[in-house]
């Protein structure tokens, strides 16, 4: 099951405000939130107070709530590895450990009677494959990705796969951060670049950030890093697909409307098993459209390049209707209509569409 998240930052935030965020994403059916205790400077009795009362208002509107921690949050508090009463008493669902209390300490967490899931850094590998071996508890262990406040610093994309694809090896459950691109957003450090877990992502419009890292088929949950994301992103980031790889593509001035509808309409698209390395193709819809005309549109270049959304058209009739995706150079013989054009930033989500996967090319409004 897919989640998404905010994070907030209650000490940094006019209350008010925070709680309004909040039952906004609630709205869009946001369900988890993170949440810094890293960068609190308070007293104990102030800091269980508070948050107990942030964490109720959280739990009201449907949110489970992780909480960033290091031994001297746990020490400020009076908490320990086989001690976690400070925070059930403030009602924390998750506790992030920024670092280890050691193998026996981090084994002894993971079987707390409170119930709090610990959860581990994703982005690199401290030794949990040895925990587990170890007879730490996995069904209260989960993984969640770091986020970068500094521009350049975030995961490198491979990088980010492979970690993932160990984690998934290992049965967890996985979660990264996306990044608002409003304005004046925050994090828990005076850093203002965004904060998301890959360089790459840093500057992409939110849902496709989301689109790349649910078509990897290995981020369980998207959380977004800076507050505060805008109503426009949060209902952005809460309307794509989570179990199909969606595109975005630049129409051809000489679509039509048959070939609207069989880009936009048919549904499910999904690539052939037996496929090519040339283009995706989605077969079935041709069935719809085998006895209709599709006549053939003459098109600048004697070649299509990866990303050309193509149809098939009238000059290969036994063909006509299917809709492919172009994956390399294809010479233009005039079997085919070029109806649009994959997003330059969207390329890369081509490379995640396997045989006999499901997709879906969106209609911009």
């Amino acid at each position: 099951m897919h989640e998404l998240g905010i994070s907030v930052y209650p000490e940094k935030e006019n209350l008010e405000e925070t709680y309004h965020y909040m039952a906004l994403a609630a709205h869009y059916g946001y369900t988890r939130i993170f949440t810094c205790l890293l960068s609190v400077d308070e007293s104990k009795e102030k800091i269980m107070k508070d948050f107990k009362a942030f964490m109720d208002k959280a739990h009201e509107l449907g949110f489970k709530v992780a909480v960033d921690t290091n031994q001297r949050v746990f020490k400020h508090l009076g908490a320990n590895y086989d001690d976690l009463s400070p925070f059930k008493e403030m009602g924390v669902d998750i506790i992030r450990l920024d670092e280890s209390f050691g193998f026996d300490g981090d084994v002894t967490i993971t079987h707390n009677p409170e119930h709090i899931m610990i959860e581990f850094n994703a982005s690199m590998n401290p030794g949990v494959d040895v925990l587990i071996k170890g007879g730490a508890n996995v069904n209260q262990m989960t993984v969640c990705h770091n986020f970068f406040p500094e521009r350049y610093s975030g995961l490198d994309w491979q990088f980010f796969n492979q970690m993932n694809t160990f984690w998934k090896s290992l049965n967890l459950h996985t979660a990264a951060f996306v990044s608002s691109q409003e304005k004046d957003t925050h994090g828990p450090w005076n850093v203002f670049c965004g904060l998301p877990t890959c360089e790459d992502m840093r500057n992409l419009p939110i849902d496709l950030q989301g689109r790349y890292y649910f078509a990897t088929g290995l981020v369980d949950d998207v959380i977004i890093g800076n507050a505060f994301a805008s109503e426009e992103e949060l209902k952005a980031l809460a309307s794509i697909a989570r179990d199909q790889v969606t595109l975005k593509m630049d129409e051809e001035k000489t679509i039509t409307d048959i070939e609207k509808a069989i880009v936009y309409d048919y549904t499910p698209h999904w690539t052939r098993f037996d496929a090519s390395s040339y283009f995706l193709r989605s077969s079935m819809v041709r069935l719809l459209y085998k006895d209709q005309s599709i006549p053939y549109v003459p098109y600048e270049k004697d070649h299509f390049s990866k990303g050309d959304v193509l149809i098939v058209n009238d000059n290969l009739a036994h063909y006509r209707g299917e809709l492919e995706i172009a994956l390399r150079d294809i010479p233009n013989d005039g079997e085919r209509n070029c109806v649009g054009h994959i997003k330059e930033e969207e390329l890369g989500l081509l490379d995640y569409i396997h045989p006999g996967y499901h997709f879906k090319i969106l209609k911009e409004q």
